[in-house]
């Protein structure tokens, strides 16, 4: 095939992408210059908000709310979407007279919208309007109007909502963010929300959930015999074993790195005591503390176990990289 040929389709789409996303990329730089106090109105009627703040839209402007009202809710808002055609049909019971209602039209004058906004002013919730016309009736009847019309669309035809819908997701995105902001929402909070992902998993997962404990943590006393310390590694399979005093304090650890250096030197594993040739001082970490926070200790420290301590430095329990791994702590 001529490659000149097979070049014509692929150039028209690659043309065809890059406008559509400079046409969109532009939409949403307008609307920095647009925003005014009708935005901070609208993130203190969602702040002061005893109830929740539900989002609703037809058809594109749905989808697009659909994503507005889950990003609100795992940033600290509570919210939720309603189908304004379901809301006539008995949905409107899940909106009171405490919450806040969002709208999206691009036109403003969406038929299904119109019908249920004096039904929800007449409860006594509050109306924030999303539309591309400021002149519309959605946004002479909202308490607060959000200017997201664009210059044009990204479809050739005019016709397929694309600027639009992308300058009504970025509006909704500068709402949670600026919510999330004034709340004080931080990592934690987010995770709080999101336990199953690999955030929560990281902020919210301790040592203590995950160490291995008992007679699962290899550990010899202090005058123990080397020969005695391989068999305890050996046993419990972590690669290493700690080494107590009397009072089950650590004194030191000894790894399978510290084993493979000691037989580099002429020492009989039946009569040496581990205390010898143990790494003595070794790194710790409380219980209570972050799994996150075991993790860069052992990666700071280029070390593969570390042990799990009181705050009287007495041993309770060990970590090694394979159970970080396991609970999808990395």
């Amino acid at each position: 095939m001529n490659k000149d040929v097979a070049a014509g389709p692929a150039q028209r789409a690659l043309d065809s992408a890059r406008r559509v996303l400079a046409i969109e990329a532009a939409a949403v730089a307008a609307l920095c210059a647009r925003l005014d106090a009708q935005f901070a109105q609208a993130v203190q009627l969602i702040l002061a908000c005893e109830g929740r703040t539900v989002v609703s839209g037809m058809g594109k402007s749905g989808h697009i709310g659909t994503k507005i009202a889950s990003t609100l809710a795992s940033t600290g808002t509570p919210a939720f979407f309603v189908h304004p055609a379901e809301a006539s049909h008995g949905d409107l019971g899940m909106i009171t007279a405490k919450d806040v209602m969002i709208a999206l039209s691009n036109s403003g004058e969406s038929a299904e919208l119109l019908a249920i906004v004096p039904l929800v002013k007449r409860r006594g919730a509050k109306l924030i309007a999303i539309t591309g016309n400021a002149r519309s009736s959605l946004a002479r009847e909202a308490d607060v109007h959000l200017d997201a019309a664009v210059a044009e669309e990204a479809c050739p035809l005019g016709l397929a909502p694309t600027a639009s819908t992308t300058a009504t997701l970025a509006l909704g995105d500068a709402l949670a963010v600026a919510l999330l902001d004034a709340r004080g929402f931080g990592a934690e909070d987010f995770a709080r929300s999101h336990p199953g992902g690999a955030l929560g998993r990281r902020l919210l997962t301790h040592v203590g959930d995950i160490m291995r404990r008992g007679d699962a943590v290899p550990a010899v006393r202090v005058d123990a015999l080397l020969s005695q310390a391989v068999i305890e590694i050996s046993r419990k399979g972590m690669g290493m074993t700690a080494i107590l005093d009397n009072s089950g304090r650590v004194a030191g650890i000894f790894t399978d790195g510290d084993l493979r250096r000691t037989l580099e030197k002429p020492l009989d594993l039946r009569t040496t005591p581990v205390a010898q040739v143990m790494t003595g001082n070794p790194q710790t970490i409380r219980a209570e503390r972050l799994a996150a926070e075991a993790v860069k200790v052992m990666e700071d420290y280029r070390i593969s176990q570390i042990l799990v301590v009181d705050e009287d430095r007495r041993l309770i329990g060990a970590l090694n990289m394979h159970d970080l791994f396991q609970a999808k702590v990395i």
